[in-house]
C-alpha cells in the first residue's frame, strides 16, 4: 500500500459530474491521475479538465436501472463511483405535487443506491475491490425546512453507505462525504448577490463557504485514495465548523450590561 494521494492507473466515475460540486470533484480526481468518467443527463459546454487532462462525459439518467447497469457493464473497470448527483428546489412540503417530493427523494437517495449497487458488482470482479463514496448534505442531519424530502433522502443515504460498509466489507469500502455550504457557480441562486454570499460566509466558523474542487474534490479523493484504506462506514463532516448556535446571539445581545458596553 503505497501512503499517497497520487489514484494513476485507476478509473472513478461522477454522478453529476459536469457541473457545480460533481464538475470540482471530476477535476480533483483528474488532477490526482486517475481517469475520469463525469455522468449527467445533459452534455456540457466543456468537460471537466485538470492538469492537461480532460473527463470523459457520458449521458446517463442514474435514475434508470436498466440505462445505468448498461453503463457500468459497459466500463473496462470501475475503481471509485462518487454519487453526487442530487439536488432540490426550496419547496415545503405543503406545496407542489406529492410526485415532485417523490422524485426529490428518488434522485437523492433511490439513484445513488441503484448507482453503487451496479458498480458494485464490477469492483468485485477484479482484485482490490473499489470505494463508492456518497455525497450527503447537513440537511440530512439537521432540519431541513423547505427543503423536507431532500433533508430526509440525504439522511438515508448517510444511513445507506453505513450499512453497505458492513455488507460489502472487506472487498469495497463505502463512506458519506457531509458537505455544508458550497461556493458553486449557482450559488448566487440560494444566497443572492455577492453581499448576500458575504453575509453568509460570515456565519460560517472558518469564514467561507467551501470549494468544490479545493474541499470537496480533495475530500473524495482522500477517501478513494490508500490514505483512508481503514476508513468505511464513516460519515466525514465538511462544513466549515458549522452554524453558530442561535441562543448564543440572543444570549449575548441580551447579556446585563451589553447595551452599555456597545454605547461606550
Amino acid at each position: 500500500m503505497a501512503l499517497t494521494l497520487d489514484l494513476s492507473g485507476r478509473l472513478a466515475v461522477v454522478t453529476g459530474g459536469v457541473r457545480g460540486v460533481g464538475r470540482g470533484i471530476s477535476r480533483a480526481f483528474l488532477a490526482a491521475g486517475a481517469d475520469v468518467v463525469a455522468v449527467a443527463r445533459r452534455e456540457p459546454p466543456e468537460p471537466p479538465s485538470a492538469g492537461g487532462r480532460t473527463a470523459r462525459f457520458v449521458s446517463l439518467d442514474v435514475r434508470d436501472p436498466d440505462a445505468v447497469q448498461d453503463f457500468m457493464d459497459g466500463l473496462d473497470r470501475i475503481d471509485v463511483l462518487v454519487n453526487n448527483a442530487g439536488g432540490t428546489p426550496y419547496l415545503p412540503l405543503s406545496d407542489g405535487d406529492p410526485r415532485t417530493h417523490a422524485k426529490i427523494i428518488e434522485l437523492n437517495l433511490t439513484a445513488p443506491l441503484i448507482c453503487a449497487r451496479a458498480a458494485a458488482a464490477r469492483m468485485r470482479a477484479r482484485p482490490g475491490g473499489g470505494s463508492v463514496i456518497m455525497v450527503g448534505s447537513v440537511s440530512g442531519v439537521r432540519p431541513s425546512p423547505g427543503t423536507a424530502a431532500y433533508g430526509a433522502a440525504k439522511a438515508g443515504l448517510h444511513s445507506l453507505a453505513a450499512s453497505l460498509a458492513v455488507e460489502w466489507a472487506p472487498d469495497i469500502r463505502v463512506n458519506a462525504l457531509v458537505l455544508g455550504m458550497v461556493r458553486t457557480e449557482s450559488a448566487h441562486l440560494h444566497y443572492g448577490d455577492e453581499a448576500g454570499i458575504a453575509a453568509v460566509e460570515r456565519t460560517v466558523p472558518l469564514g467561507r463557504l467551501a470549494d468544490p474542487y479545493a474541499d470537496a474534490g480533495a475530500a473524495c479523493v482522500y477517501l478513494a485514495s490508500d490514505l483512508a484504506a481503514y476508513v468505511t462506514g464513516s460519515a466525514l463532516l465538511m462544513h466549515g465548523g458549522g452554524e453558530r448556535p442561535a441562543f448564543l446571539d440572543a444570549a449575548t445581545a441580551n447579556r446585563p450590561g451589553r447595551h452599555e458596553e456597545d454605547a461606550q
